[in-house]
């Protein structure tokens, strides 16, 4: 498989694609070298010698045969490369019947990402290897972008529609998710990441109700974990912890704080605040910044939604 894989690919498929590419390549660096070196051997050959003597050259206006083969052996070389292409195209383009099917929706700057039996994630899908894994996509806002490099797939999310993409994962790993379509100020941290996973560890972690489980994140400290789950969620792509003001109030020095409110109050926040912004963020909307916040009420599980807290709680 690792022959296969060559280049990076994360698939079989992708490594169709590759061939695609390396079947161009070498098609074009032979004809390069090919037409380069009798265009040199007829300058060498033909060129002026000296003044008066060999310098008239045949009278030749033209050879059908050599006319003849110099369209027909491109040319069937041209049909070669479409053919191999289109059928690439084709089968990437075709899922295959059995394929998990995961929903992914975009909305700036996050992919929220459902499962089949109600499992809910943001930025991170986990799928076992080996087996074929039909993308649902939507968009609920604007025109963003599911790419990803390794499989040598992109579809763009379009709102209003649903677009579809398959792959199937053979080597086991975290790859980048990238949104291609720029989609506003936070396009650039608009990322998330592909685990795909060895069949084992998937079923024990979708045993685990889509947790990780096990005796370490038992003992991670919980702002540690909240911390994780922040960066995870893509709460940093509109909230800033240092430097510039982001879309979002910054981060750091919230808790605690007062905090004036859009309807001309104001609240302390406390870690009720801190969960309730997370789970309904539009019940209490900070003066001066939009309502644009999605809820993270059915995507973030409690514990994390605590864990979250108790990070913030550390950014004095």
């Amino acid at each position: 498989m690792d022959n296969v894989l060559a280049f990076g690919a994360a698939s079989g498929q992708a490594a169709r694609v590759d061939a695609v590419f390396l079947l161009i390549l070498v098609v074009g660096v032979f004809f390069f070298f090919l037409t380069q070196g009798i265009m040199i051997y007829f300058a060498v050959k033909y060129r002026r010698r000296v003044p008066g003597r060999d310098n008239e050259t045949p009278d030749i206006h033209g050879n059908p045969m050599l006319e003849f083969l110099w369209i027909l052996i491109p040319s069937l070389v041209v049909v070669a490369i479409f053919y191999y292409g289109w059928r690439v195209y084709t089968d990437q383009r075709t899922s295959v019947a059995g394929a998990t099917e995961v929903h992914v929706n975009a909305r700036q700057w996050m992919y929220e990402v459902k499962y089949p039996d109600g499992r809910t994630a943001i930025n991170e899908i986990r799928v076992p290897a080996g087996k074929p894994v039909k993308f649902i996509l939507s968009a609920a806002d604007v025109l963003h972008g599911f790419y990803l490099p390794d499989f040598r797939v992109k579809m763009d999310m379009i709102p209003g529609r649903v677009t579809t993409l398959w792959v199937q994962p053979d080597r086991p790993g975290s790859y980048q998710i990238y949104c291609t379509v720029y989609c506003g100020t936070g396009h650039s941290n608009m990322l998330a990441r592909l685990i795909v996973m060895p069949p084992g560890e998937y079923a024990e972690w979708v045993e685990h109700g889509g947790r990780e489980g096990g005796e370490a994140e038992g003992k991670e400290p919980l702002h540690e974990r909240g911390e994780r789950v922040v960066k995870g969620a893509g709460c940093l792509n509109c909230h800033a912890v240092e430097g510039k003001e982001k879309i979002g109030p910054n981060f750091r020095g919230v808790y605690g704080s007062t905090v004036p409110l859009a309807d001309g109050t104001s609240v302390k926040a406390d870690e009720e605040y801190l969960r309730e912004s997370i789970v309904d963020p539009g019940a209490k909307v900070v003066k001066g910044y939009p309502n644009v916040m999605p809820t993270f009420k059915t995507s973030m599980p409690p514990d994390d939604v605590r864990a979250a807290v108790e990070y913030l709680k550390t950014l004095k």
